[in-house]
């Protein structure tokens, strides 16, 4: 379904429509005041570090969402865009957050969602990491050598990147596809010889102090931004509840650049989902030298057409896909 950028007459009428109010997937029934129907939206859970984890907690959403008669409902739990993407489709989710990159492969495939907000590529927590005692010490070292990479998403495209920047052509170098939540077993027992990946798993490989980046996003010129994507038909039939949760996300992630700290172990402090120690450090710098959530502009949607082209140049996709139509332009929204 094409969802053109300036083409928003569907949502403009769903503003001024009952029916809109109680589309499937989105309403509940009457609130306790009588007030009328409250709108839900369905979210991953944020886990414990992020502006939705902290929302959530201090109920900053939970207002956020009243002001248009919305409410959250957590569904799943956060993590790779490509599920993610698949639950958007099938009307399991709402709302789902992944990069522009992972975000083609599955545009590619006859999406049910559009993007309404960007966040510039966290150049300083994505790269290819290698061992601290690896004898890797430039990318023309991988020649020959084994990366893993999440197929047609961030680590394929940092990767490639990186080859490319090197002029060193991707057959030289051996990609193993693996799920990220995989890799981290196989990359410290020694299986591949790098892994390229992005904050949500480079934090705790630098941390351990066992591991370094050999290029970062800035290295290659990743354009890899980070997007919040919706469910078409939510966006058709509630677009205040879009706008509020952009509104929401624009203002929370400016607070966790000035303050990244109070985002991090926003539930526990210890267990597998606490970062601690030096892991806990790289996390805040990264987020302190990070981007802000911000509308989708026209640049923008030119440089994801360059990763479009990027990735239909090198197989990665079939086609080149058509970014723009699936941009939803939130500052129209009310």
């Amino acid at each position: 379904m094409r969802f053109p950028r300036l083409t928003l007459l569907a949502v403009a009428t769903a503003l001024t429509s009952l029916t809109a109010l109680t589309a499937c997937g989105g309403s509940s029934g009457d609130d306790a005041d009588g007030a009328g129907p409250t709108i839900t939206v369905r979210i991953p859970d944020p886990g414990n570090s992020g502006v939705f984890a902290l929302g959530k907690k201090d109920g900053s959403l939970e207002r956020a969402l009243a002001e248009v008669d919305a409410e959250v409902s957590w569904t799943g739990s956060a993590g790779p865009f490509a599920p993610a993407a698949q639950a958007l489709n099938a009307d399991q989710l709402d709302i789902a957050t992944g990069s522009i990159t992972s975000g083609l492969t599955s545009l590619s495939q006859n999406p049910g969602f559009a993007f309404f907000s960007a966040t510039a590529p966290d150049h300083a927590g994505e790269g290819i990491l290698v061992p601290d005692d690896s004898d890797i010490e430039s990318v023309e070292d991988l020649v020959g050598r084994t990366v893993a990479v999440n197929e047609g998403g961030t680590g394929e495209y940092l990767l490639l990147k990186a080859l490319e920047t090197a002029g060193i052509d991707p057959d030289q170098v051996e990609r193993v596809y693996l799920r990220p939540d995989q890799t981290a077993a196989v990359f410290n027992a020694g299986q591949v010889d790098a892994w390229a990946v992005w904050a949500a798993y480079s934090v705790a490989e630098i941390g351990s102090g066992d591991a370094h980046f050999l290029v970062d996003g800035a290295d290659v010129g990743s354009d890899n931004y980070s997007l919040t994507a919706v469910r078409t038909g939510f966006a058709e039939d509630h677009p205040e509840v879009v706008r509020a949760l952009f509104d929401y996300l624009q203002d929370a992630s400016e607070r966790q650049r000035q303050d990244p700290a109070a985002f991090l172990n926003v539930n526990t402090d210890v267990g597998p989902q606490a970062l601690t120690g030096a892991a806990r450090e790289t996390q805040i710098a990264f987020l302190s030298e990070g981007g802000t959530v911000a509308a989708i502009t026209d640049a923008d949607i030119e440089r994801f057409q360059d990763v479009a082209r990027f990735y239909a140049e090198r197989g990665v996709t079939r086609d080149e896909v058509d970014i723009a139509a699936h941009v939803l332009d939130v500052t129209e929204l009310r």
